[in-house]
């Protein structure tokens, strides 16, 4: 029997600073899945409701989101409240990764149906950790849907 290839991890995130640092932190934890980075939430969205339908996504959708929280244009809690709302994207794992520690985004992220909410560190040393224990729990360690 043949494997079928590992999903990949979609970050959203508009800072290419913190999407490297993220790219490094998963090298460094042997990272499987391929990593797809969409650069604000409207490319977000257009890849998660047309993919398979749309050059260049990939036909296939991610084992889980990593999503920025602020960025300009639609924002974090629009792409997380939409695909908490289509019944095709709403098992796909969204953690919130965001520089933001207010409680009032904290409440909203779950109201809106994230699965976890995570403070982006300072440094880089803090993000590896952070990075590992998400890759660990998300794609290691529990049962995710096969759709």
């Amino acid at each position: 029997m043949i494997a079928a290839p590992l999903k990949p991890v979609l970050v959203v995130e508009d800072s290419l600073e913190d999407f490297t640092a993220l790219g490094r932190a998963f090298r460094k934890h042997a990272l499987q899945n391929p990593v797809l980075r969409c650069e604000d939430g409207d490319q977000a969205l257009d890849y998660l409701l047309g993919y398979g339908h749309r050059a260049p996504w990939p036909s296939v959708l991610p084992a889980l989101i990593l999503l920025d929280l602020n960025m300009p244009g639609t924002d974090g809690r629009a792409v997380l409240d939409q695909a908490k709302h289509d019944p095709q994207l709403s098992s796909i794992p969204i953690v919130v990764f965001s520089s933001s520690a207010n409680a009032r985004d904290i409440e909203d992220c779950y109201r809106l149906g994230a699965n976890s909410y995570v403070t982006k560190p300072i440094g880089y040393g803090a993000l590896e950790e952070k990075v590992q224990q998400i890759v660990r729990y998300w794609l290691s360690t529990v049962e995710l849907p096969v759709n």
